[in-house]
C-alpha cells in the first residue's frame, strides 16, 4: 500500500509507532496531487512548500515526546470558504479572486494547534451555492469515480480530494446538505453537525443560521478524529453551543452491535422521481442495520414536502443581506463606474456568478415590503414544523435512516440550465439544516447506470444517510461505524 493510500487512522497509528514519518506522508500526498489533480480540479491553492514545513515541525515534535494530537503531521485540506492566515480564500468567486486574509478560523486554529499539515484550499461552488461545484469561478471538479461527472457540492473539492487520495481529511461546510452530499457522490464519509458544535468563527457565510463547518473522511473514524479537534465552544461565535464535547471516538469502541438501537424509516423520503438503484442499494442497507440488530420503525415527517421550498427562501434571504458586504467598497474586486451606483452594479454584476445573482434576488424579493410576512415569514413558520417533525420522531426513535441523495453523480453540464433539478439533488438532507440537528453520511454500495444513462463507464457510489437529534452526535456516529465495519463498501478506490 502506497502511503498516500492510507486512511487517516492507520496514518496516525504509523506515526505514532514511528514506521513512517510525518514529512514521508506529506511528500507522498503532495506527489498524488501533483499527478491527479490535472484531472480532477480538487484544489484551487496547494499549499506545497509550507506543508513540508510543518510535517517537518510535526515530526520534530513527536520526536520530543509527550502527549501528541491524533492529527499531529497528518495531512489535510480545507474548502475554500474557511479562512486560512497568509492564503487566499476565494470561496470560488471573482469578487474574492485576489482576497488573502489576515486571521484564522477558529477550526483553523485548532488543527494548526493540534498539528495537523494544511495542504491547500479546495473548490467550493460560488459562496457555497451549489451541488455540483460546476458554480465556480475557477472551473469545476471532476468525480474521481468518473471524470465526466459532478463529485456533488457545495463542498465537492473536499470530497474529491479525500476520494481520489488527495488528502487524509478535509473540511467542508454544510448549509443545506454540501458535505453530505458531495460524500455520497464520492463515496467517502461527510459528517454535518449539530448547529453550534463547531465555530463558524473565520467560515465565509452564506445563510448564518444554516451554515455549519462539517469534516470528511475515508472512514467513520477518520472524520470523527477531525470532528473532535475542531468542536466545542468558542467565545468569538455568538451561536456557539457551551456543551463539552464528548468524546467521539472513543464512543466508536463501543463493540455490542446495535442492538436496542431504534432506526427510523421516514415514509416521505422514499419518494418517485428517486433513481431506482439508489432506493434499492438504500434499502438493502438498512436491511444490514436490521441484521446487526436494530430495531427498524416506520415514521413520519409529514412536512418534509415543505423543506425544499422553505429552504429556497430562507437562505437566499439571508444569503442577500450576508454577500451585501461584497460592494468593492472595501476589500475584493472593484470595477469603478461613472458614479457610486454604477461602480456596485458593475463590481457586483462582474464579480458574481449567474448562481449567486440568481440566490440574492430571490432572497432580497423575499424580504421586500410587502412580500416578508407572505415569503420569509411563512417559511420560518414552516421551518419550526420541520424541526417539531424531527423532535417527535426522535422521541420514538435513535437515529433516522434515509437516501443521502436521490441519484448518483450525474455528468458534467447535465443540470446547469434547470436550477430546479438542481436543488431537488438536496431534497434528502435539507430538513437537517432547516433543525439544527446532526446528520452523516456513510457509503453503502454502488449503482450501476441504467437504461436512461446508458454512457456510464462505472458503477457509481451511494450513500446512506442517518440523521441524529441535537447533540446526537455519538450515537450516530457509533450506528454508522458498525455499519461501515460489517461492510466492505468503504474499502473501494476510485478508478483513476
Amino acid at each position: 500500500m502506497k502511503l498516500y493510500e492510507l486512511c487517516l487512522t492507520e496514518a496516525q497509528a504509523l506515526l505514532q509507532a514511528g514506521e513512517i514519518s510525518s514529512v514521508e506522508l506529506t511528500r507522498a500526498v503532495l506527489e498524488r496531487i501533483s499527478a491527479v489533480e490535472p484531472m480532477v480540479h480538487a484544489f484551487l491553492y496547494c499549499n506545497c512548500e509550507q506543508a513540508l514545513v510543518d510535517a517537518q515541525r510535526a515530526d520534530v515534535r513527536r520526536s520530543a515526546g509527550g502527549p501528541v494530537s491524533p492529527l499531529l503531521g497528518i495531512p489535510l485540506a480545507i474548502k475554500d470558504i474557511i479562512h486560512v492566515r497568509g492564503i487566499p480564500t476565494t470561496c470560488g468567486s471573482r469578487i474574492l479572486e485576489h482576497y488573502v486574509p489576515t486571521f484564522n478560523a477558529t477550526v483553523i486554529d485548532r488543527l494548526q494547534a493540534a498539528g495537523a499539515v494544511l495542504l491547500g484550499k479546495t473548490n467550493t461552488d460560488e459562496f457555497a451555492m451549489g451541488s455540483s461545484t460546476e458554480n465556480s469561478a475557477f472551473g469545476p471538479t471532476c468525480n474521481p469515480w468518473d471524470l465526466s461527472r459532478v463529485p456533488g457540492g457545495s463542498s465537492g473539492g473536499s470530497a474529491a480530494a479525500v476520494a481520489a487520495y488527495m488528502a487524509l481529511g478535509a473540511l467542508g461546510s454544510d448549509t443545506g446538505g454540501s458535505v453530505r452530499q458531495p460524500a455520497a457522490l464520492c463515496g467517502v464519509v461527510g459528517i454535518k453537525p449539530t448547529y453550534g458544535v463547531v465555530s463558524r468563527y473565520g467560515l465565509v457565510a452564506f445563510a448564518s443560521s444554516l451554515d455549519q463547518i462539517g469534516t470528511f473522511g475515508r472512514t467513520v473514524a477518520d472524520a470523527a478524529l477531525v470532528l473532535q479537534t475542531i468542536a466545542g465552544h468558542d467565545p468569538l461565535d455568538s451561536t456557539s453551543l457551551t456543551d463539552p464535547v464528548p468524546d467521539y471516538v472513543e464512543r466508536l469502541k463501543k463493540t455490542d452491535g446495535l442492538n436496542g438501537v431504534r432506526v427510523g424509516l421516514p415514509r416521505e423520503y422514499m419518494v418517485g422521481g428517486m433513481q431506482p438503484q439508489v432506493e434499492a442499494v438504500v434499502l438493502e442497507a438498512t436491511a444490514t442495520l436490521e441484521e446487526l440488530g436494530a430495531e427498524l420503525v416506520e415514521i413520519s415527517l409529514p412536512h418534509t414536502p415543505y423543506a425544499l421550498p422553505v429552504y429556497y427562501l430562507i437562505a437566499p434571504a439571508e444569503a442577500s443581506a450576508n454577500l451585501a458586504r461584497y460592494d468593492g467598497m472595501r476589500y475584493g474586486l472593484r470595477i469603478t463606474g461613472k458614479d457610486l451606483w454604477d461602480t456596485y452594479h458593475l463590481t457586483r454584476g462582474e464579480g458574481f456568478g449567474p448562481e449567486v445573482i440568481r440566490r440574492i434576488m430571490l432572497g432580497t424579493y423575499a424580504l421586500s415590503a410587502g412580500y416578508y410576512d407572505a415569503y420569509y415569514i411563512k417559511a420560518q413558520k414552516a421551518r419550526t414544523l420541520i424541526r417539531q417533525d424531527l423532535e417527535r420522531a426522535f422521541e420514538k426513535v435513535d437515529v433516522i435512516a434515509a437516501p443521502t441523495t436521490p441519484r448518483t453523480a450525474f455528468r458534467i453540464g447535465e443540470m446547469v440550465n434547470d436550477p430546479l433539478q438542481m436543488y431537488l439533488q438536496d431534497v434528502f438532507t435539507l430538513s437537517t439544516n432547516l433543525a439544527g440537528i446532526c446528520g452523516l453520511s456513510v457509503p453503502c454500495g454502488f449503482a450501476s447506470v441504467n437504461a436512461a444513462d446508458p454512457g456510464a463507464s462505472t458503477d457509481l457510489p451511494v450513500g446512506l444517510q442517518l440523521i441524529g437529534p441535537a447533540l446526537g452526535e455519538p450515537e450516530l456516529l457509533r450506528v454508522a461505524h458498525v455499519y461501515e465495519q460489517a461492510t466492505s463498501w468503504h474499502q473501494r478506490s476510485a478508478p483513476l
